[in-house]
């Protein structure tokens, strides 16, 4: 078996440090011991990006917020089912997993980071989001790997109350808040509830073809989810 070997590092602002490795074609962001992302398992952050417009398709020139570049599956994901007048902006803190998007792993962006539909905002999506009113049809954080500050405790805030509320005011009427975690968290869900968002918890494998460990994704739209009768 080839051995892993790693091409990168990069400093988180507020503490941590990335790495990025290789082992082959196969890619792996890692945080400490921790991997944040791996360039075989896309499944469920594909699923972030279209389980959202899934519940906003009916919206006009929409407009999505990306939190969490990593390797680019939300992104890609998003650009296959949006229409030509939609954008995507993706706010990623770190520059350098920018330079990794374009450098090493570019055969795997595919070229998305030049679509004309998609900005690139390098900064904190949550001083992004505190700014934008209404402006967001979908918010879709994939920033740590779960809802608590993974990569640096400054993320708690976005999965807070005052965070959750935040975002329900950046969104516009019908908007989705999109979470990505490795697992379920009941007391993120009563946050949600707590904050007026009709929160949805929906299971998702880590494979594109329904293998894998079991991660969570959180759809949670601006008003509450009609009942079923």
């Amino acid at each position: 078996m080839l051995p892993w070997i790693q091409l990168d590092t990069a400093k988180i602002p507020g503490g941590g440090e990335l790495r990025l490795k290789s082992r082959g074609t196969e890619f792996s962001i890692m945080l400490g011991t921790n991997e944040l992302m791996n360039s075989r398992l896309s499944g469920s952050e594909e699923a972030l990006a279209t389980l959202a417009f899934e519940r906003i398709s009916g919206h006009k020139r929409l407009h999505i917020l990306i939190g969490g570049l990593g390797m680019g599956f939300t992104l890609r994901a998003a650009l296959a089912v949006l229409p030509a007048d939609g954008k995507v902006t993706v706010a990623e803190l770190v520059p350098a997993v920018v330079d990794w998007a374009r450098g090493p792993m570019a055969e795997i962006y595919a070229g998305s980071l030049d679509d004309p539909r998609v900005a690139i905002h390098v900064g904190d999506v949550g001083a992004l989001i505190t700014k934008s009113k209404g402006h967001f049809d979908a918010i879709l954080l994939d920033v740590d790997n779960g809802p608590d500050g993974l990569t640096r405790e400054a993320n708690d805030g976005l999965y807070s109350h005052d965070g959750l509320r935040k975002s329900k005011a950046a969104l516009t009427r019908g908007g989705v808040l999109g979470v990505w975690s490795q697992g379920p968290d009941p007391y993120f869900t009563r946050r949600l509830k707590d904050c007026g968002y009709g929160a949805e918890e929906i299971p998702v494998r880590a494979g594109k073809t329904g293998r894998g460990k079991k991660h969570m994704i959180w759809m949670a739209k601006n008003g509450p989810v009609p009942q079923k009768g």
